[in-house]
């Protein structure tokens, strides 16, 4: 024991991958699941939301404050919606749930909190009193119902293009009962 080999067989040389650069909650975090043109939009609506919700809430005083409410109320929950997603895209959850679930989740999401946002800061822009952070919330908000349209209008086109592809071709049912099943 004198020369140390009692402590040989427990010293750990190497690390290993779990104490590498990714560990922790960064090990659990994967954005290979989302095309690239779904990452740059998913991550433009959390930004841009994000955005919107901060600049409202600067706001100091407000003449008709219902449209400031209702901006708020949007901003906040579209950012809290597009973190879920993004989450769920990005992580081991994604592998949990039914995928078409998620899928179609998103996208009534993305539909559903574009045209509310569009609405919010339509009214937003008719309500308030131009300062310059209103501006900026509007401008965000904007900008990011857009982001949720595009990102619906894109999964609406890849489901036509999916659709597409799998429908059969156009056979009639005399010719599809008289075919033989081998030929």
């Amino acid at each position: 024991m004198e020369n140390g080999a009692a402590y040989s067989p427990t010293t750990e040389e190497d690390p290993g991958p779990a104490r590498g650069p990714r560990s922790g909650l960064a090990a659990y975090f994967f954005l290979g699941r989302l095309p690239w043109l779904w990452r740059v939009l998913k991550g433009l609506q959390l930004l841009l939301s994000l955005l919107a919700f901060i600049c409202e809430e600067v706001v100091s005083q407000c003449t008709l404050c219902g449209g400031l409410y209702f901006f708020e109320f949007v901003s906040c929950s579209a950012f809290l919606l597009s973190l879920l997603i993004l989450i769920v895209y990005c992580t081991p959850v994604y592998d949990m749930v039914d995928t078409t679930e998620v899928k179609a989740s998103d996208f009534y999401i993305a539909l559903g909190t574009g045209f509310v946002f569009l609405l919010a800061s339509i009214i937003f822009v008719t309500t308030h009193d131009r300062t310059s952070a209103e501006v900026a919330a509007i401008v965000f908000g904007f900008t990011a119902s857009f982001m949720f349209l595009l990102d619906f209008l894109a999964m609406f086109i890849e489901k036509l293009q999916e659709s597409r592809l799998r429908k059969p071709e156009n056979t009639t049912r005399a010719e599809a009962l008289t075919e033989p099943l081998n030929a």
